[in-house]
């Protein structure tokens, strides 16, 4: 049976629900040309005025927001609120430069959690479940956000955060989690180190429900992790300069909603700044519309996706961003060709032999580009024959050739030789930027 945790609005026809972000999208441009002087001095330098802003065809008109910005406005330059008015900060790492700082007011939480608790209860997650949420607490956003969403949606919640994987396994038997939240690479993880104790996720725990994401994981690798464990996995979306963790896919499994009352989705040509046509892929760009803190205009999230505003089989009408390819910023330029990591995982978890683990390394001889994927292989398929490795080795060459439709050298290695990671996997090397 299909659930809703508010119909009237998650069912609302499209029409109606465009004239809703369309009155939003002109009070959102009067309150930050009101109370925020950088998005006073960025809209006067585009030459735009909140009276411009007449429908949502009109967005176009005004600039795109980057995460650079919050980096030079650091720590609070872009709040539209005092200190006073908050409630919570989040940080994130800065591991790629300053970090950017969000603040929260106690409206922004509340929204925050109805997304997610919305998102929940379009997978079927609520008041009979415990959900056992492994994203890391404190100044990321995954644990307390994943937090306060399940709690909203009914759901007891054990709050483990990550790491100390073998109490995770004990509890998750011993309290009957029934659901996990977590990065795909984590739950891997575990699935690894409960089979090592003799535990099955299948048989001996009450999981039916993941909720993974915080890094990109394609079809196949649900498919694998859907058939090893029993559960249904759900892709989970969200920015921590959006708020955190925000949106799933509904049982459908068929995209991501994304909740057309609260934000106004685009997808753009990354180089040009276009819209692209519905259907088309291209770069994600989101506007808040009802957050009072941090409110963002056009933000550019860097994600590589498609816009699908058909109704979903579950009824809801509020659009749906399909699974994410990648991040523009992640993308490998290789021999003057663009690879996403997705992509390679995609075609190795379609071959039986490969396992779930492995590292994508690029290295420049001679100015040229050579591509490496070091593999572990499925202990089941393991051989110790040299012709069976080298057959195996020509037959992943030649699926990824296929697809990236460059060469790649294929190494397999011993299972368990390469890095787990309990957060966010690290999947390529790139020597060419050391």
């Amino acid at each position: 049976m299909i659930e809703y945790w508010n119909p009237q609005i998650e069912r609302m026809p499209v029409d109606e629900l465009k004239k809703v972000q369309e009155q939003k999208l002109c009070q959102l441009v009067k309150y930050v040309y009101e109370h925020s002087p950088f998005y006073r001095k960025r809209f006067d330098e585009a030459g735009v005025k909140p009276e411009d802003i007449k429908t949502l065809d009109d967005v176009t008109k005004l600039p795109f927001t980057f995460k650079q910005d919050l980096r030079d406005t650091y720590p609070t330059g872009m709040f539209c609120v005092p200190n006073n008015k908050l409630v919570r900060f989040h940080v994130s790492s800065g591991t790629t430069g300053k970090p950017t700082v969000v603040g929260y007011t106690d409206n922004d939480v509340k929204a925050w959690s109805t997304s997610l608790a919305r998102a929940l209860t379009s997978i079927g997650v609520g008041r009979d479940d415990v959900m056992q949420i492994g994203y890391g607490y404190g100044l990321f956003t995954g644990g307390l956000g994943m937090h306060y969403g399940a709690e909203e949606a009914g759901c007891t919640v054990l709050p483990t955060s990550s790491g100390n994987t073998e109490r995770q396994i004990e509890l998750m038997q011993d309290l009957g989690s029934t659901v996990i939240a977590c990065t795909p690479s984590y739950l891997l993880f575990m699935i690894e180190a409960a089979r090592d104790a003799g535990i099955s996720f299948q048989d001996d725990t009450k999981l039916r429900v993941g909720v993974l994401g915080a890094e990109p994981w394609s079809e196949e690798m649900r498919k694998r992790i859907e058939e090893s464990t029993g559960i249904k996995a759900y892709d989970i979306f969200g920015t921590s300069e959006l708020s955190g963790p925000l949106f799933t896919e509904c049982q459908s499994q068929n995209g991501i909603h994304i909740w057309a009352d609260q934000f106004l989705v685009e997808v753009i040509n990354p180089e040009t700044g276009e819209p692209v046509a519905n259907g088309e892929r291209g770069e994600l760009v989101i506007t808040t519309l009802v957050k009072e803190a941090l409110p963002l205009i056009r933000y550019r999230i860097g994600d590589i996706t498609v816009l699908n505003w058909d109704e979903c089989e579950c009824g809801r009408t509020h659009p749906r961003i399909m699974r994410v390819l990648g991040r523009a910023d992640d993308m490998l330029i290789v021999r003057g060709i663009n690879v996403f990591p997705g992509q390679v995982e995609s075609v190795l978890m379609k071959i039986p032999e490969v396992g779930e683990h492995f590292m994508i390394i690029v290295d420049r001889v001679n100015e040229l580009d050579i591509m490496k994927v070091q593999i572990e292989m499925n202990e089941a398929a393991f051989s110790d024959k040299i012709n069976d490795l080298m057959d195996l080795e020509k037959k992943v060459g030649a699926a990824l050739k296929s697809v990236l439709n460059i060469a790649v050298k294929v190494e397999l290695v011993e299972h368990g030789s390469l890095p787990r990671s309990m957060g966010k996997a690290k999947k390529v090397i790139d020597n060419r930027k050391i």
